[in-house]
């Protein structure tokens, strides 16, 4: 299950930064697996001038690129953690899901598929990762037909691969393959189908607090093991 949540979580986290001033609605849908049951929930992303915020029912993350800090927020148990660019993932989890980070491996091969998603004519990638000796299978669409430039932000979105992964510059490499910006995904992986579709692409300006932690959150220095659900 901590697996799971784990690679979820790394997956909105690395499908996200692509952007500037711009708003992104997400509706993710789990099926039921190891007893759980189905769900569906909503996740947003805003990206701003030098700020990024991903936002979901149980986990946000914050990064202010300029100032050089990013913050974690469980809203399961109202807590976050602060730390300095460049992010390193293991220093901030529980012993017990650090060592999952270490000997990760990432492939991403175009498969010729083409389809639509919402507004936007999307192509198909297969994206393949390796963590803990489980196989995590999972196809990608991305478009170049979103209203933003997803291009001009390529290189911050390098930046955070690399923040998160030791080695990252591999990880570069693999995304640089996939051209356009990721507008769904479809993972599988022991039982467990995850479906992620982008449902709104717009302009807005955020509210008071997109950009902050909520107000009465505690500061921790590692993520709980049930903030990482």
């Amino acid at each position: 299950m901590k697996r799971i949540a784990l690679i979820v979580t790394l997956v909105v986290l690395i499908t996200a930064f692509l952007g500037a001033d711009v708003y992104i609605k997400q509706i993710q849908k789990t099926g039921a697996f190891m007893g759980q049951q189905a769900k569906e929930v909503t996740n947003e992303i805003w990206l701003g001038n030098n700020k990024m915020a991903t936002n979901s029912p149980e986990m946000s993350m914050v990064m202010d690129v300029a100032g050089k800090k990013i913050f974690l927020i469980s809203h399961a148990n109202k807590t976050y953690v602060e730390t300095d660019l460049p992010l390193d993932m293991t220093k901030l989890m529980p012993a017990q899901l650090a060592g999952m980070m270490k000997g990760m491996t990432v492939t991403i091969q175009p498969n010729g598929q083409t389809k639509k998603v919402g507004n936007w004519n999307a192509k198909g990638f297969d994206f393949n990762m390796t963590m803990m000796g489980m196989n995590m299978k999972m196809t990608m669409w991305a478009s170049k037909d979103v209203p933003f430039d997803w291009k001009k932000y390529s290189d911050m979105s390098g930046e955070l691969y690399k923040a998160i992964f030791k080695g990252g510059e591999s990880f570069i490499k693999e995304f640089e393959k996939m051209d356009g910006y990721p507008v769904a995904s479809e993972m599988s992986m022991i039982g467990a189908n995850v479906e992620m579709t982008t449902v709104e692409i717009s302009e807005k300006s955020p509210g008071a607090g997109v950009y902050s932690v909520p107000a009465g959150y505690t500061k921790t220095d590692k993520l709980s093991m049930g903030g990482m659900r």
